[in-house]
């Protein structure tokens, strides 16, 4: 972590000890959400583009066929991508994925798919093919709590996606056969532990201060948790606090999801 952070990390931890936050929200305070789904219209079978406070991130889908995994015949297939570009952040390189671009793509991946959201089991296209859905994530500006923004733009793009349309064992690009079937909205929301203090939806500064986080997928029952961001430690009440919050601020989000 950059030195700069560390010594931030100072400040926001003395901060938070009274009872503050830098940007003066409640401790179980959401910052301001904006969601566009179709941002970037025909060029995409579904998209959507967040901002939450000063995070910014885009999310395409994209489908192809393909061939099923050996032990899930019938099955559709779902992969999670994340860029983290330097235009996003002064600590973002470019190359090839890195620790933290895995590990983002792969605790929104793990929402998405534990709550059952695609029904693989109607994205066969015949005996042998099988729809695969791309879900590439896009950071753009990096104000914090990327997994929050980026599992919000992702369930968002794909209730815009739209289905292409497949004849004579071909897809033909530009026209549709319907949406991409979605049977839940998961909500991924995640609580940051600073000086014992438990905080939703943590900025980057924060981020630098927090001894640990906890992120919590959500639709009417828990579908994925996810520790990470330190070796602090969670009291059970930390945890039962996390999941109320989760339940919570996941139903506010997933109605401007669906809306």
């Amino acid at each position: 972590m950059e030195l700069e952070g560390y010594l931030r990390g100072d400040y926001i931890r003395n901060i938070i000890k009274e009872g503050k936050r830098l940007d003066n929200r409640k401790f179980d305070e959401y910052r301001n959400l904006e969601i566009e789904k179709g941002y970037v219209g025909e060029k995409a079978c579904g998209s959507a583009f967040v901002k939450l406070g000063d995070t910014k991130v885009l999310v395409g889908i994209s489908m192809d066929a393909g061939e099923p995994y050996p032990d899930s015949p019938g099955q559709g297939v779902m992969t999670t991508s994340t860029e983290l570009r330097p235009i996003a952040s002064p600590y973002f390189e470019s190359g090839p994925p890195r620790q933290n671009s895995i590990e983002l793509a792969r605790v929104i991946d793990r929402g998405i798919r534990e709550s059952g959201a695609i029904p693989t089991d109607k994205l066969a296209i015949n005996d042998e093919k099988v729809w695969v859905v791309y879900i590439d994530i896009h950071i753009l500006d990096n104000g914090g709590n990327l997994i929050d923004a980026g599992g919000i733009a992702a369930i968002s793009a794909l209730l815009d996606t739209r289905m292409p349309k497949f004849e004579d064992d071909t897809i033909i690009r530009g026209e549709w056969d319907g949406k991409l079937p979605i049977e839940c909205t998961p909500i991924p929301c995640t609580v940051a532990k600073i000086s014992d203090q438990l905080l939703l939806d943590p900025t980057q500064d924060e981020e630098y201060a927090m001894d640990t986080r906890l992120t919590i997928a959500t639709t009417d029952t828990i579908n994925a948790m996810q520790k990470g961001g330190g070796f602090g430690t969670l009291t059970d009440k930390d945890v039962d606090d996390a999941v109320e919050l989760a339940f919570s601020k996941g139903n506010e989000i997933r109605k401007l999801v669906e809306g």
